[in-house]
C-alpha cells in the first residue's frame, strides 16, 4: 500500500523544476534550471532523490563545485553529478 502522505513522482518532478530556477542565486538558477528543464521529466525515483539532496546543498557550495573552484565532497560526486556537470560544459562551450 502506498504512503499517501508521500509525495508521488509527478508531484517531486514539479517541485524539482521550481527549486532548481528559485534557488536565490542567480548563478545556480541558470545551471540547474536548464538541466531541470532538460533532464528531470526522465530521472527515476533514485535520480529524483539524488537531485533532490543536491539542492538541499547550499549555493555557494555547489558554484564552487561546478565552477572548479572547489573539489565536491564524495557524498556530492553521484552520476546524476556527472550529467550535471556535462550539460553545463556543453552549454557554456565555445
Amino acid at each position: 500500500m502506498r504512503d499517501m502522505s508521500a509525495p508521488d513522482l509527478e508531484t517531486r518532478r514539479k517541485r524539482l523544476r521550481y527549486r532548481s530556477w528559485h534557488r536565490g542565486c542567480k548563478e545556480t538558477d541558470l545551471i540547474f534550471g536548464p538541466f531541470a528543464d532538460a533532464h528531470v521529466a526522465g530521472l527515476s525515483e533514485a535520480e529524483i532523490s539524488s537531485f533532490e539532496a543536491l539542492l538541499d546543498e547550499a549555493d555557494n557550495d555547489l558554484f564552487e563545485w561546478l565552477t572548479g573552484r572547489a573539489r565536491p565532497p564524495e557524498r556530492v560526486l553521484t552520476e546524476l553529478w556527472r550529467r550535471l556537470e556535462s550539460f553545463n560544459r556543453a552549454k557554456f562551450a565555445p
